[in-house]
């Protein structure tokens, strides 16, 4: 590989997926969940699955910290923001400001946790006479300093305000771009929160997912911010070429952001995930759900959720689930609900 070659290196994917900075985790759940039953929990027996810590992917899936219906409940975050793609199935959210919702289908929830706050997010199965197949993408993006302790933050994107495009190459072959943050062309992502580290005008922050159906070429353009970075997780298909390098599906690469990068599709259809962002650049700390700067900071973190518990938790279960017909929604702290 040259000096200038575009893709700086390729490695393969591991689980968490590997992340540089401003980018902290990264994770694909795909779990092909049977029929639910009255309790919107798996119409299969549990039994040889570690309960509470389930990610083994038995029989194609994991119950993770769920003991009745799938998912993770009630849990504290500090220090950064959760931002949840989920492509098929649902997820139920609740947290410690009041907030609650029901999306999936494409829809995005993106959470700062700044200061602190618990959060639960459990997959109800919803359907009980046919499977309850659930997809999703969690990234955790750092927060610098100066926004660490800022208050929490709950945002929903729905899939039908997320901006997306169809390119068409010289041969006919399609390429889906949705632009979930940052711009792509004359695409520009959905506001993020407030203090987000994306927020900022130089953070060159985006995520973006693509799907190239067979055969197809398409050209990422490069960056604008020369210290910008980008990793290209191409986790779905088969032959793929990637500025004129073929790489191996369950791949992560980190491309020269600045430079273009073109796409070449073999003969089924491929898909990858792209983070990219100017790295903060500041010491990170990281215990389990608080990352800090500081090792006191951390300290303080524990010493602060045993006192107050980030306010507390309203909903009663650790694991609360929304009825079985309740549609797509969010009820946010101040009140306010949307309806899908």
């Amino acid at each position: 590989m040259s000096a200038m070659s575009t893709i700086l290196s390729v490695a393969p994917l591991s689980f968490p997926w590997q992340t540089i900075d401003p980018f902290l985790f990264c994770v694909h759940h795909n779990d092909a969940y049977p029929a639910g039953d009255a309790k919107m929990a798996p119409q299969a027996s549990l039994a040889g699955r570690n309960i509470g810590q389930d990610f083994a992917g038995k029989d194609g899936w994991s119950m993770y910290h769920g003991d009745t219906v799938p998912g993770f409940p009630s849990h504290p975050h500090r220090g950064f923001e959760t931002v949840t793609i989920v492509r098929r199935g649902l997820i139920d959210h609740s947290d410690s400001l009041g907030a609650t919702a029901r999306f999936g289908g494409g829809d995005v929830q993106w959470l700062t946790a700044g200061k602190g706050i618990v959060h639960c997010e459990m997959f109800p199965l919803v359907h009980a006479d046919q499977p309850n197949p659930t997809e999703l993408f969690q990234i955790w993006l750092n927060l610098p300093a100066k926004s660490k302790m800022v208050e929490p933050h709950f945002t929903m994107f729905w899939h039908e305000s997320i901006p997306r495009t169809t390119a068409t190459d010289a041969n006919g072959r399609t390429t889906e771009v949705v632009c979930i943050a940052g711009t792509l062309g004359d695409q520009k992502g959905l506001p993020p929160p407030p203090d987000s580290w994306a927020s900022e005008a130089d953070s060159d922050l985006a995520i973006y997912t693509i799907k190239l159906s067979p055969g197809a070429s398409w050209t990422l353009p490069g960056a604008r911010n020369p210290a910008t970075r980008r990793q290209l997780y191409f986790f779905e298909g088969g032959k793929l070429t990637v500025a004129g390098q073929s790489v191996p599906v369950k791949s992560v690469m980190e491309a020269r952001a600045t430079d273009d990068c073109t796409f070449v599709n073999g003969d089924v259809e491929s898909e990858l995930l792209v983070l990219q962002g100017r790295p903060i650049g500041e010491p990170v700390a990281q215990y389990g759900p608080f990352v800090m700067n500081t090792q006191q900071e951390i300290h303080q973190a524990f010493a602060d959720y045993r006192r107050t518990e980030f306010g507390g938790w309203p909903w009663g279960a650790g694991d609360p689930v929304h009825p079985r017909d309740k549609g797509r929604f969010a009820k946010h702290a101040d009140g306010k609900v949307e309806e899908r």
